[in-house]
């Protein structure tokens, strides 16, 4: 199942620095999802002075089951980076 994961940060002053703390090991995340076919497509969102504010990510996981339990492990859950997560369920148009 494919899913789009939008992620939005704390908005607290310190926001910005737990991101920038936890960056290299939630990329580290990312590199293995790329590596297992799990990672589609994704970035930061950032605002109008492109300050990164959240994330938005296409992922492939079995089940949304599968899927929750990666995004718990995810050092952007741990280090209260993401605050408010949404997902849902979408179908990608294929690009090949």
């Amino acid at each position: 199942m494919q899913f789009l994961v939008t992620a939005l940060d704390y908005t607290d002053a310190e926001a910005i620095d737990r991101r920038m703390k936890h960056r290299e090991k939630h990329l580290a995340n990312v590199r293995e999802m790329i590596d297992s076919g799990k990672f589609l497509m994704g970035g930061a969102i950032v605002d109008d002075n492109e300050k990164m504010i959240g994330s938005a990510l296409m992922l492939e996981f079995p089940d949304r089951e599968s899927l929750d339990q990666h995004l718990a492990q995810d050092p952007y859950i741990d280090g209260k980076v993401w605050d408010k997560i949404d997902i849902k369920p979408i179908k990608l148009v294929p690009t090949k």
